[in-house]
């Protein structure tokens, strides 16, 4: 690490400049022991090949190497790492068959490491096109195919919900009755997965409605009938209070989740009800702070807590901000300004999807909440994201 000596000229949101120099190097630790009191999982992204002669909007070039190594970081960092779900990019870059080969080496590296009991790999139906056509016994069909694949190679599943089930289920009764088949087929407990609309337009009406009241009765109808398949549920819905109701109400033995990337310091923390734990895609890019958060909570030091968490929020909602389902490139942003890829860009060409001005902001954020490991590193390379965009 050196001492920042240079700065940017960063864009204002009313079209002017200000020098902006950067603090100093982020003081949170490189690794970390797994949390004791909370189980933490970091939904992790994968990294494009900018080298693999590929139409990016239409086909798929991984590099695996740094894929794999951004793994390992999250791991060192006593992470549990949720593989191959939205923060990968499923649905929106990352295909079936290209998922195939992120879990099995995903898993063959987790069990090299000595780390498959702290990964858990996302099962779907994203390779079946919804249309007139599909009915839900197909979508069944879909998800078995999936969930074999993870737990043929020695994974545990999460199970995504499913933009086809969503197009062709009648009501509530689909949803149950699809479920159950599912989970009738699986070898271990799975966690569910809730993801809103805001994460994704084609699950508005999720459990048979769009009122959230109604889903979430048919939600825990699920988990009491199949506690015993349940693990969990991972609830994306942005709604702290709707989470806790949902919380105080699952059955005996299954674990909430937080997937609520604007309230997580106060769902993880609890209350004198319980609390949550976490499957979050912004832990991906707060790694080091999350973790030494974590840290601070196991050993009872709660404003230590809070004091790490609460600059992160500012820079998790500005990341999540409506279009929600854009936030994978802020974290791409972070990976890159930190040094853990050496581009900038994504899978289907969504580096785009977010204004220089959104990026700019996020650079103010992240050193602010101390999370730019080598702040002349990260100017330099803001600094070639404004030179490409005509600013510098």
């Amino acid at each position: 690490m050196t001492t920042v000596t240079t700065h940017l000229q960063l864009p204002r949101p009313d079209g002017t400049f200000e020098a902006y120099a950067p603090g100093l190097p982020s003081p949170f630790p490189t690794s970390a022991a797994p949390p004791r009191k909370r189980l933490a999982f970091a939904a992790a992204h994968v990294v494009s090949d900018p080298l693999a002669d590929v139409d990016p909007w239409l086909q798929v070039g991984v590099d695996w190497d740094t894929t794999l190594a951004y793994r390992h970081h999250l791991w060192d960092l006593g992470f549990s790492i949720a593989e191959a779900m939205d923060t990968a990019q499923r649905g929106m870059g990352l295909d079936w068959p290209t998922t195939k080969q992120l879990i099995a080496r995903a898993l063959a590296d987790a069990a090299q490491r000595g780390t498959l009991d702290r990964i858990a790999c996302g099962a779907g139906t994203d390779h079946l096109e919804p249309g007139p056509g599909v009915t839900p016994r197909a979508v069944v069909d879909a998800y078995a195919e999936q969930c074999d694949f993870v737990e043929g190679h020695g994974g545990r599943i999460i199970l995504m919900a499913s933009r086809a089930l969503a197009a062709c289920a009648r009501g509530p009764e689909d949803y149950l009755e699809v479920y159950e088949r599912v989970l009738s087929q699986v070898r271990q407990p799975v966690i569910l997965h809730w993801l809103g609309d805001m994460f994704d337009p084609a699950l508005a009406g999720y459990w048979g409605s769009r009122d959230l009241d109604a889903a979430t009765e048919v939600c825990v109808r699920l988990m009491e009938s199949q506690a015993h398949k349940i693990d969990g549920i991972k609830v994306s819905l942005l709604d702290a209070a709707r989470e806790i109701a949902l919380r105080r109400r699952l059955p005996a033995g299954v674990r909430m989740y937080t997937g609520d990337d604007f309230n997580y310091p106060s769902l993880i923390r609890g209350d004198a009800h319980g609390y949550s734990d976490a499957l979050l895609g912004i832990f991906d890019a707060i790694a080091p702070a999350a973790a030494a958060a974590l840290s601070a909570l196991d050993n009872g030091d709660r404003p230590r807590y809070e004091a790490i968490f609460a600059p992160t929020v500012a820079l998790s909602r500005h990341i999540f901000k409506a279009p929600t389902r854009f936030y994978k490139t802020g974290v791409v942003f972070l990976a890159y300004l930190n040094g853990h890829q050496r581009h900038f860009q994504m899978l289907g060409g969504q580096q785009s999807a977010r204004s220089i001005q959104h990026l700019a902001e996020l650079f103010r954020l992240a050193d602010q909440a101390q999370l730019l490991r080598d702040p002349d590193l990260a100017v330099a390379r803001m600094r070639a994201v404004l030179t490409v965009a005509g600013l510098s």
